[in-house]
């Protein structure tokens, strides 16, 4: 399951991309600002009268894509926090000692030899 969600996170951060890239090349309506900064004519050269159609299309079809993914994604985290604090119950656990420590012995020197 982790997998998934590193592929859905993945693409939900390259349809982000696209998504953003794809507004800021449309026009505004008043034919100004950084629609046609970032290329509003290229984008109008390339698909002819029906700009508006297909960057419109294309920008429901990605925001779409977007809500999907992002939610595909929540589901899945939900699903692996869910059963990972499962597997960690069932896990056998060793008792807890209360007692305190034994302090640890200290060094005695050895007495020396007498002659």
């Amino acid at each position: 399951m982790n997998i998934l969600i590193v592929v859905l996170t993945f693409l939900l951060v390259i349809v982000s991309l696209f998504l953003g890239l794809l507004v800021l090349v449309q026009k505004p309506r008043s034919d100004s600002g950084l629609g046609t900064a970032m290329g509003g004519g290229v984008a109008e050269a390339t698909f002819g009268a029906e700009t508006g159609n297909v960057l419109t299309r294309s920008t429901i079809v990605l925001a779409v894509a977007f809500f999907v993914l992002g939610f595909g994604a929540y589901l899945g985290q939900i699903y692996v926090v869910k059963h990972k604090d499962k597997s960690v119950e069932s896990l056998p656990t060793a008792p807890v000692s209360t007692a305190p420590a034994a302090p640890a012995p200290e060094a005695v020197p050895a007495p020396a030899a007498q002659p």
